[in-house]
């Protein structure tokens, strides 16, 4: 079957046991890639009965469909005619693991992020109807997604409207991590509300059994049941949002979906579709741990086991130092957005229950309860992707730093992560966090220095700190140089003339191979960790300018507001003429790609960073 699909156009011509026959070859082929080239498995073989059921009742590209994060968006992209590309998934120039409008019409919005996807196609619907368009638009939204609370200013924007709207809550009871909060348990008890969908047959059976008790008996009766279902199911909760509410529905039954989907399609008011999936459904290994199969890299399809090798992740070193800490000092609790694993604070979670917060999909709350608990006497760290902290900016600002709190945010996948593209890259930290008034930023060369500025930031500062360190293997280099950390100081590595190079974080690594290249031209680079980004070790600095002719900044992190920024202005403020050379991302989003293809790329490798250096002195 799949080999005759070429466009959703291909799917309405196949039958129901087509198409059932569809969705087993769709789940086969994605195990094929994906095992391959890694990606989001879990979530996608979770929805393949979902996205058929979609693609064959409603029209593409006319229809807009709008998948929340987008990262069970890969059964849609195959049946959109980008099968032939899935071994490119996630690779340099590849096919994209989220939605794209430029990769196909059939994407009809962008995403990465969690919990856009109402406010999206509530947009969509609105401009449709404001062009005099026909068209549906549906949302289709995890129950991960629906603990953020942007998807309920939209509920409740679309509610009120009325606008004609589909959404779809595709409930597996995760996101990455498993669901927590009231709201996942309210929608657990939605799953199980046996209660009203037997009552609900029993109105069906009395109204076929007794044919003469009128239709407004049985209008009667229903008035009753509807009730009965706001009471029973919980449903009221989206009933009360102005939604019209339908489920718990079997989001593996294909005929069922694609019964309710054309029942739904002539529906002219918002509707709330709640499907219940399996996340991994149809691999063992999934099923059995859907978080460990959320996003993975290559596996052996055969076993579940990973093909990937390498030493101790930036993460798990946090999460070590974090449960030492957490040991020697009571008053310190971790925060998570749920990302409990992501960010390594499993085994702190597991020793002090009682002092980790999961407060799911919802960074700004998470930012303002740090504050609160801060304002209290309690030491609270943060860990966060760098990518995601973007959501609670105003949070940082109004909450954390104009109040002066001690809070500690653990910065993870600061810089590029790779494969998962523009959404995900953590290339914006230093400039954001660096301009707000109280924030101090630290960034460590290797694994030795993460611990010893956790260890300052919860112990040794009163104040707003955030520590940024990149995903993957920990860098174990230069562990011979272990001097203390101290407020706002740098680290020299290695005294020089006439040539500055300033590295910030792991960036240090790449620093040291390019004056390695240039010390064999004859030159002698001076070379310095900086620790600090804000404040900025401005006697190391001067010390630069007096021995250098020339300055060389190095960042993970887009120049425009970066590190190298903060380097031009306090010379610029200080009237000293030096001829600086920043080095980092440009003004632009980074696409995907591993991490050493992407230094290499844009000139971040000790190759890169040796010929622009070479550029600039003319050599």
């Amino acid at each position: 079957m799949l080999n005759q699909i070429h466009s959703t156009e291909d799917i309405k011509k196949l039958n129901e046991e087509e198409l059932k026959l569809l969705c087993r070859e769709l789940r086969k082929f994605l195990l094929q890639k994906v095992s391959k080239t890694g990606g989001h498995l879990a979530s996608n073989l979770g929805v393949v009965e979902l996205t058929v059921a979609l693609e064959y009742c409603f029209d593409l590209p006319a229809d807009k469909i709008v998948w929340d994060v987008g990262h069970q968006a890969y059964i849609h992209k195959i049946l959109t005619g980008r099968k032939d590309q899935f071994d490119t998934l996630r690779q340099l120039d590849g096919l994209s693991g989220f939605p794209k409008p430029h990769e196909s019409d059939c994407d009809a919005f962008a995403a990465g992020h969690s919990s856009t996807s109402i406010s999206a196609a509530l947009g969509l619907a609105k401009a449709r109807d404001l062009t005099g368009g026909k068209e549906h638009v549906i949302a289709v939204i995890g129950d991960g997604s629906m603990t953020g609370g942007l998807a309920y200013e939209a509920l409740n924007n679309a509610g009120r409207d009325h606008t004609r709207l589909i959404v779809i809550l595709n409930d597996n009871q995760m996101s990455i991590d498993t669901n927590v909060g009231a709201i996942s348990k309210h929608l657990n008890n939605l799953r199980t509300s046996q209660q009203y969908r037997g009552w609900k047959e029993a109105v069906k059976q009395f109204r076929d059994n007794v044919p003469v008790i009128g239709e407004g008996t049985y209008q009667a009766l229903k008035h009753v049941r509807d009730k009965s279902k706001m009471l029973l199911t919980g449903g009221a909760l989206f009933e009360q949002l102005g939604f019209k509410y339908i489920g718990p529905v079997d989001g593996h039954d294909l005929p069922d979906l694609v019964e309710m989907f054309e029942g739904v399609k002539k529906m002219n008011r918002p509707v709330l579709i709640h499907v219940k999936t399996i996340k991994g459904k149809g691999y063992s290994h999934a099923e059995e741990r859907p978080w460990a199969y959320h996003g993975v890299g290559a596996f052996d399809l055969k076993t579940g086991k990973s093909l990937s090798k390498g030493g101790k992740s930036w993460s798990s070193v946090f999460g070590d130092k974090m449960l030492e800490i957490g040991k020697r000092n009571p008053k310190v609790v971790g925060i998570t957005a749920a990302m409990c694993s992501g960010t390594g604070f499993e085994k702190f979670q597991q020793a002090f229950p009682k002092r980790f917060f999961d407060v799911a999909i919802a960074e700004q709350h998470g930012t303002t309860f740090a504050a609160g608990l801060a304002k209290g006497g309690i030491t609270p760290v943060f860990a966060v992707y760098s990518s995601f902290l973007q959501r609670a900016y105003d949070q940082l600002v109004h909450d954390v730093c104009m109040e002066n709190l001690h809070v500690v945010f653990a910065i993870d996948r600061a810089g590029i992560v790779g494969s998962d593209g523009e959404t995900h890259q953590g290339v914006f930290d230093l400039s954001f966090l660096s301009h707000i008034p109280n924030m101090t930023v630290l960034s460590p060369k290797n694994d030795w220095e993460l611990e010893e500025m956790l260890e300052f930031a919860v112990n040794g500062w009163n104040g707003p700190i955030a520590v940024r360190y990149p995903r993957g293997t920990a860098e174990t280099a230069f562990g011979e140089y272990k001097n203390p950390i101290a407020y706002g100081k740098a680290e020299l590595i290695a005294d020089g003339e006439k040539i500055a190079i300033l590295a910030e974080g792991h960036m240090l690594k790449a620093a040291a191979e390019a004056a390695e290249l240039l010390k064999a031209d004859g030159y002698q680079p001076m070379l310095v960790n900086m620790r600090f980004i804000k404040p900025l070790d401005g006697e190391m600095l001067q010390q630069a300018a007096e021995k250098c002719e020339h300055i060389v900044t190095i960042e993970d992190n887009v120049k425009m507001g970066g590190f190298g920024s903060k380097v031009l202005e306090f010379y610029g403020e200080r009237g000293m003429q030096k001829d600086v050379l920043n080095l980092g991302f440009p003004d632009r989003y980074i696409e995907q790609g591993t991490q050493s293809q992407l230094f290499e790329r844009y000139g971040l490798d000790a190759a890169g960073i040796y010929e622009s250096i070479k550029k600039r002195l003319g050599d």
